[in-house]
Parts: C-alpha cells; sequence; structure tokens
C-alpha cells in the first residue's frame, strides 16, 4: 500500500551561489530520500524555495547597487539551474515574495494573534549608529551568555546551539562595521512560545525515531524552558504585518521562512489544477520529514511546531534528520573569504554523480565531516570507475560483443551463483530499510560492498576465459552479474540518478528508472543490449592541486 511522503528542505538565501557545505546538509540527502521513495511507489511532495528576504538580501543588494528583488531573482534563477543540473528533482522550488506565501503567512500570524498566541511588547532592538540602521539579530554578534564562546549572533550561538535575542549577547557588535550598538525600545509583535513548552516536551519525547543528536538537543532545550521571541523587525523588506498602524514593520524572516513548506505545498496544488491537493500532505495521513542543517534544529523541531500546534489542524513534522556540518579541506567554510566549494563553478567542470557520490558516501548524519579534493579524486578513481564502474563496463562489454548484443539465455544452478543471487537479494532488502530510516551513508557502503562481491564473483567465474570451453557457462555467470548489476542500478539511483539512467539504458530498458519501480528487474534473456560507454570518468592528481589552490582567492 502506498504512502504520502512530504519532503521539506532547508530555504537557502538569495544573496550568494549554493554551496557543497549547503548539499551535504540537506539538499542532497532529501533528494536521495524523495527519488527512493518515489521508486517504492509512494506519493512525494518535495518542496524549498529561496529565502528572498532578511538583512543578507538588502545588504547584498545595497553592494551591488541593485534593489533586493531584483539581487533575489538573479539567485533564484541560479538556484534553479543549479538543482537541474545536480539533479535535486523538487516537484516545487518556489520563493518567499509570492503573493501566495504572503496570504499564507499573514493568515497564520493573524489566526496566532486572534488565539492570543501573537501578543505585543516593547523590546530593545539593536540600532548600529554608524550604519544608520536597525540591526536583525543575525547581524549582532558577541560572546554567548551561556557557553562564552565567541562569534555568537543575536538569533543563535552555533557552538552551543541556544537560540538568543540580541540584548543577552556579551560585548555586541554590529556584524557589518565592528561598532557596538544601541539598543532601542520599539514596539513589536511576539510568538508566546513558553505556552507551548509542556506539549512540545511531551510530544517530543515520543518521537523515539528521530536521530540522538536531534532528539537530545531539543528535549534539553526544552527542559531548560522556552522563552518567547519576537517576530516582527523595523526592516522594509519581507512580508508586511497585516495590522493597522504596523505598515513598516515586516514579519521576521525566520517566522516566514518555515511558513514556506506550507505556502509552497499550496503553490504546488494550485499549479497542478487542484488547489486543495495540498491537504493530502498537510491534513491527511502523511509523513512529513524537514531536512535541515544542525543550525537550523530549534526551528524545526520547537518553533515550526508550535507555530503548527497554535494555528491548529495541520500535521507536525514526522522526522527532522538534521545533518552536521561539512568543513572543506579541514576548515570550516567561510563564504565571506572563499573557503567554499560552489556548485555553478563545479558545475562548469564535472559532472554531478561524483560529487553526489562523495557527498553520500561522507555525509555528516551524526558527526561534521570533510570534503577534500584528494579524497574526491581516490573516490571517483578507486571506487566509481575501478570497482562499480569496471563491474559494469567490461560485463556489457564482453555480453555485447560475445552473443550479438543481446541477453543470453541462463539458468545458473552453481552454488557459487545461488550465493550471489541470494547475496543480491538481502542488500536490496537492507538498503530498502536503511534508507526508509535516512540512513543514506550506511545505505551508500552496503550497495558498494554488492559491487565489490559481484567483482569477485566475475574474477572467480572468468567467462573470458570458460567462453572458449563452455560458452554456456559463461552465459550463466554474465546473467548472474547482469542481475546484481541491475539492482545496483535500482538501489543507486536515489545516489546517481544521471549514471543509472545510462545504466538502465545500456540493459536494454527503456522509459525511465523510476518507471521500474523498487524491484531488481534482471534483463531477459533475448532483451538488445545497447552499446555500453564508461559510467565515469578517470580523474587525474593535477585537479587537486588545481582546485585546492582556488580555495580562499
Amino acid at each position: 500500500m502506498s504512502e504520502r511522503i512530504l519532503v521539506c528542505v532547508a530555504w537557502p538565501y538569495a544573496n550568494g551561489s549554493v554551496h557543497v557545505g549547503q548539499v551535504a546538509g540537506c539538499y542532497l540527502p532529501a533528494d536521495i530520500f524523495a527519488r527512493y521513495h518515489r521508486l517504492k511507489g509512494n506519493e512525494v511532495l518535495m518542496v524549498s524555495g529561496s529565502d528572498t528576504h532578511g538583512t543578507p538580501i538588502t545588504l547584498k543588494a545595497e553592494q551591488e547597487k541593485r534593489t533586493p528583488a531584483e539581487v533575489a531573482l538573479y539567485y533564484h534563477g541560479e538556484f534553479l539551474e543549479t538543482w537541474r543540473r545536480l539533479g535535486i528533482s523538487f516537484d516545487l522550488f518556489t520563493h518567499t515574495e509570492t503573493a501566495n506565501h504572503h496570504q499564507v503567512t499573514q493568515d497564520i500570524f493573524l489566526t496566532l494573534l486572534k488565539k492570543g498566541y501573537v501578543y505585543t511588547d516593547s523590546v530593545p532592538q539593536a540600532f548600529c549608529p554608524k550604519c544608520q540602521r536597525f540591526l536583525p539579530d543575525r547581524y549582532v554578534e558577541g560572546t554567548c551568555p551561556y557557553c562564552k564562546k565567541p562569534g555568537a549572533r543575536g538569533d543563535q550561538c552555533e557552538a552551543c546551539g541556544k537560540p538568543l535575542n540580541a540584548p543577552e549577547l556579551i560585548e555586541p557588535h554590529c556584524r557589518i562595521c565592528g561598532t557596538a550598538p544601541l539598543f532601542k525600545s520599539t514596539e513589536h509583535y511576539f510568538l508566546k512560545l513558553g505556552a507551548f513548552n509542556e506539549q512540545l516536551l511531551t510530544w517530543v519525547k515520543e518521537q523515539a525515531h528521530w536521530r540522538p543528536n536531534v532528539l537530545n538537543f531539543t528535549v534539553r532545550y526544552l527542559e531548560d524552558g522556552l522563552k518567547d521571541r519576537a517576530i516582527t523587525r523595523d526592516i522594509e523588506w519581507g512580508v508586511p504585518v497585516p495590522v493597522k498602524g504596523y505598515e513598516h514593520k515586516r514579519i521576521y524572516v525566520w517566522f516566514d521562512a518555515v511558513i514556506g513548506y506550507l505556502s509552497a505545498s499550496k503553490e504546488w496544488a494550485a499549479s497542478t489544477g487542484n488547489p486543495e491537493k495540498w491537504k493530502d500532505f498537510w491534513q491527511n495521513d502523511c509523513r512529513a520529514y524537514y531536512f535541515i542543517g544542525k543550525d537550523n534544529i530549534p526551528f524545526h523541531t520547537i518553533i515550526w511546531p508550535a507555530m503548527l500546534m497554535g494555528y491548529g489542524g495541520l500535521n507536525l513534522p514526522y522526522d527532522v534528520p538534521a545533518n552536521e556540518f561539512l568543513t572543506i579541506e579541514g576548515r570550516k567554510v567561510s563564504t565571506s573569504r572563499n573557503w567554499a566549494v560552489w556548485l555553478p563553478d563545479y558545475l562548469n567542470s564535472y559532472a554531478p554523480d561524483p560529487l553526489r557520490y562523495l557527498l553520500s558516501i561522507n555525509m555528516p548524519e551524526t558527526s561534521d565531516t570533510d570534503f577534500s579534493w584528494r579524497e574526491y579524486v581516490r573516490r571517483n578513481n578507486d571506487e566509481l570507475v575501478a570497482t562499480y564502474g569496471n563491474l559494469v563496463h567490461r560485463v556489457l562489454t564482453f555480453t555485447h560483443r560475445n552473443f550479438s548484443c543481446k541477453v543470453p539465455p541462463s539458468a545458473a544452478t552453481d552454488t557459487t551463483s545461488q550465493q550471489l543471487n541470494a547475496l543480491t537479494d538481502v542488500v536490496f532488502l537492507e538498503v530498502d530499510g536503511l534508507l526508509n530510516r535516512c540512513s543514506f551513508k550506511q545505505a551508500l557502503k552496503r550497495a558498494m560492498d554488492l559491487a565489490h562481491e559481484a567483482n569477485r564473483y566475475l574474477d572467480e567465474k572468468a567467462p573470458w576465459k570458460t567462453i572458449k570451453q563452455d560458452k554456456q557457462s559463461a552465459a550463466d555467470s554474465l546473467c548472474v552479474t547482469l542481475r546484481a548489476i541491475s539492482a545496483l542500478k535500482t538501489m543507486l539511483y536515489p545516489f546517481l540518478p544521471f549514471s543509472s539512467q545510462k545504466l538502465h539504458e545500456y540493459l536494454g530498458f527503456t522509459g525511465r528508472v523510476e518507471d521500474v519501480g523498487w524491484q531488481i528487474q534482471p534483463p531477459l534473456a533475448g532483451m538488445d543490449l545497447k552499446q555500453p560507454a564508461p559510467l565515469f570518468t578517470k580523474l587525474e592528481d593535477e585537479l587537486i592541486e588545481r582546485e585546492t589552490k582556488k580555495l580562499g582567492h
């Protein structure tokens, strides 16, 4: 019986290109998961969009002497092209400056206000006397009052994960110019988070399937007690506050960004000609997964669920499989210092699947991991080319050449062949379970284990030798290996969609891999095999030094 799966993915700020840390953190795992569930025949909706509001966009606009809308539109277009080239298969990737998003955000705001979960209060807001502007919390930096680490932002400390308010920081300063801000009293709307503390804690403790890092962090924070948070700001770019007298204030970007999952679902439904279709994923039986980086955990396990509880009638998150961080060559990503690998640059030079492979096999699921160009080349050459690609190419070319470009008839009954067939079935079942539990790194490792075993079986059978004395024996071993290869094509499709589609066609199948579904479908005797070409290309070591030199420049 098919299921409904809602895949919600973090919204990137539309003020710069996507880098590999963001891809490893949420976009690639979300895509792997969505592709897997589509193969399973489940009804999947995968949504996200460009976060076009907030100070990062306005600052970029000032630097480039453009309007915030122009900057946001430019990067939104670049994001769409990046997702297409990398194979990130959104059902809808929209942005927060649509009329639909404004309407949905204002509806949630007004409903929470009507129910008493939103109220007004005066709050000190940081004002930079040098920049002559009110500063959003993330543009105030200082020392964290909890863990005492420097570099904490006014909305959150990345070191300990605690959400903050700017006035709490020790020795705060403006992130733009370094000046100590003044804190001026101004009236804003607040979300009454404290009203949901116990309800959230009870709900969170029931989520035993969450990753330990996500569950433990959320429980600790809730047990410390929630503080109400301001949800409006004195800025000019964003969703207007729909209350008379507040026309010059805007809804705080963190509040409207999480609402984007709902507004995107409604926009998608309208685009299908069935505007009520979003209810299947938000009000009916459906599992909702939120793919984010670890710095966004409290917004998706505490604040967004509180907003949903207050609004009423909408599904809470089923899982929040947040990833840790990806460092680059042993150092933290720094976009301002250009210590990053940018996706548009990468895709202009290299194929998407090798990067998808490295980021998957090295995914920061439970701890920070590192990206290095040396590891990229090694994984590509030793694993994709020499192990998986070589297995596919030598079996297909040998079969194509020696059996009139067709799959030969076979009925292999020897013990070794039966063992590989059984292992193929076992690994296929294991990978199924691992993908369903969002254990992507382990799922990929198990699939590659099968590729190793298939290579070992092929070396033992040596059809290039036996074909001279016993052509049927050679055909039998080739067909057993072809079955394993076809299983690998399906198991690896969520990770390597481009090469899996090529292999699908080399094996004589038509249409898309998704059309076959999550099953082992070996090519049948008599099927025409397409002339194969190598799935992957060996990379030279010179690439390592060339690409590493670009970092920081």
